[in-house]
């Protein structure tokens, strides 16, 4: 089989999520795309930021209709900090024989040389960079972070750039859609509407939670 793995906060999940894994699973031929919220995520440290079973029940909602999409619960398992090379060795290791795809966009992608051992990700998995809104255009061989360059040259074959290891690096243009988990937030906490920026079943979570309000409002 062929797996996407989409990791994230998922604070909470919202249409541009599930728009890009779509766009994504239907661009590469995936059979499922594996949605994997964070439970500690390493390079985003929010005091307030919402318990990670209310996000993993929040993307199990978000996904429920769609039979290509399913979730994991494998990070939120897993004590510590969520790091993505720990999470695809445990992939690689229980799916050695479906074909990996880890999915992030190209302002994570920008940052991965700060990512723990981020040179040994690149043999576990295939990599799809994803264009995101207001991050500029995709990025090209030379913008790949200098230690790692060395380690790829491009395929004109299969229109992606291949590493030493065989996997491949895919870079994919996605519908843009501006919204942002931060701003449904800030929506919620001034009592604003999010319907349509979030799938019904997450709004009405959140507003059966109390998620994202102010801890003052009210009073």
């Amino acid at each position: 089989m062929k797996i996407g793995l989409f990791g994230g906060t998922f604070d909470p999940i919202h249409w541009g999520h599930l728009r890009s894994a779509e766009e994504v699973r239907e661009a590469f031929h995936l059979d499922r795309v594996l949605f994997i919220p964070a439970s500690v995520p390493p390079h985003k440290q929010r005091q307030d930021a919402t318990a990670a079973l209310d996000r993993l029940k929040m993307v199990r909602l978000a996904i429920a209709k769609n039979p290509g999409f399913a979730v994991s619960d494998v990070e939120i398992l897993r004590p510590g900090k969520s790091y993505s090379l720990d999470t695809l060795r445990d992939f690689a290791r229980q799916r050695r024989n479906d074909s990996l795809y880890f999915i992030l966009g190209v302002d994570a992608f920008r940052e991965i040389g700060s990512w723990k051992d981020f040179q040994e990700i690149f043999p576990l998995c295939h990599m799809i960079v994803t264009s995101r809104p207001g991050c500029g255009d995709l990025l090209k061989l030379g913008d790949i972070p200098v230690a790692a360059r060395k380690l790829f040259c491009y395929d004109p074959q299969k229109k992606a750039y291949r590493h030493t290891s065989g996997t491949r690096l895919h870079f994919l243009k996605l519908t843009d859609i501006a919204i942002s988990a931060s701003e449904i937030r800030a929506r919620v906490k001034a009592g604003k509407s999010i319907r349509y920026l979030v799938p019904s079943g997450v709004e009405a979570y959140i507003k059966r939670r109390g998620l994202y309000r102010s801890a003052r409002r009210g009073e």
